[in-house]
């Protein structure tokens, strides 16, 4: 339980800013199934409103996340931080940077809008804004470098995501092996997720998708990879996701839509991200890769030239 003896504190000062939050907000991600209500319900709202925790007063985050100021106290004490304020500087320092300002578009596309009745059309693409604007934060920057960095040193890449998430999956595949051959969908068709997972160990990273509601077979893969030794990257939609434990880096992706099911647009956004980082800093070879691919479609006839 996270009421008993702390541990060393998981933000030493020689760490940056969003590199201390997100060993702070590993070790709640590990240790949340566990935690007693009040102590969730605490560890939730820290987990998903890094920016209030930043700059509100305790009393202001405690009543939010419905819980007593002595809660957050203890909640800070646990994780080896001297006082509150200690581990709201963690928070202060990595939110250095905003998401980036997409208001303006938004009230453009509603004043294009404004004369129809069309509520849903407004409300999907506010949230689409707002979604992508919450990507690009100082602390996801030095994350998506993070990944770029396992990425381009791995053997072998297995990318997972299931149902709703299968088109991330094969999306950062199909993309991404243009340049990065060492790239494999893995599709668990028939009964073959075990035999598919099998070749990867130490040295490989796993990509999986998963938001809520949460796949057996994405938690299953990721079982097997993290037996296996292999990192893994998550891209989920809260630090509470059970995909998170174990993970080596976590994305947590905004995903609000009015639409029945989650909007995947973040996701998609951030494998452009990933990919365009692993070419930027990655070798030569890379570039050479996609250079040969285009040519190997244009003389099969795959692409349609214009008239």
């Amino acid at each position: 339980m996270l009421e008993q003896e702390p541990r060393d504190s998981a933000a030493p000062d020689t760490d940056s800013g969003p590199a201390r939050l997100d060993a702070v907000n590993r070790q709640l991600a590990e240790a949340y199934p566990e935690l007693s209500p009040q102590l969730k319900l605490a560890a939730g709202y820290v987990l998903e409103h890094p920016v209030e925790i930043a700059f509100q007063s305790i009393r202001k985050s405690a009543s939010a996340a419905e819980v007593t100021a002595s809660t957050l106290v203890r909640l800070a004490k646990r994780l080896g931080f001297e006082s509150y304020e200690q581990f709201r500087e963690v928070f202060q320092s990595a939110v250095q940077a905003g998401p980036v300002e997409l208001s303006g578009r938004a009230s453009q596309l509603r004043s294009l809008a404004s004369q129809t009745d069309d509520q849903v059309f407004l409300d999907v693409g506010d949230a689409a804004f707002d979604n992508i604007g919450r990507l690009f934060t100082a602390d996801n920057q030095q994350r998506v470098r993070d990944a770029a960095r396992r990425l381009l040193a791995a053997e072998k890449i297995a990318v997972v995501g299931f149902r709703d998430t299968f088109a991330c999956a094969y999306h950062f595949a199909y993309v991404g092996r243009i340049a990065m051959p060492n790239i494999q969908l893995i599709r668990g068709q028939e009964g073959g997720l075990l035999t598919e997972l099998a070749p990867f160990g130490e040295g490989d990273v796993v990509v999986a998708f998963g938001f809520e509601p949460y796949c057996a077979e994405t938690m299953r893969a990721l079982e097997i990879t993290r037996a296996a030794g292999v990192d893994a990257i998550v891209v989920t939609d809260t630090m509470r996701s059970p995909l998170v434990p174990g993970a080596t880096i976590t994305f947590p992706v905004a995903n609000a839509t009015p639409h029945f099911f989650p909007s995947i647009l973040s996701a998609i956004t951030l494998i452009e991200v990933l990919l365009a980082e692993c070419v930027a800093f990655g070798p030569d070879d890379l570039v050479d890769n996609v250079a040969s691919f285009e040519s190997r479609m244009r003389a099969m006839g795959a692409y349609v030239e214009q008239g």
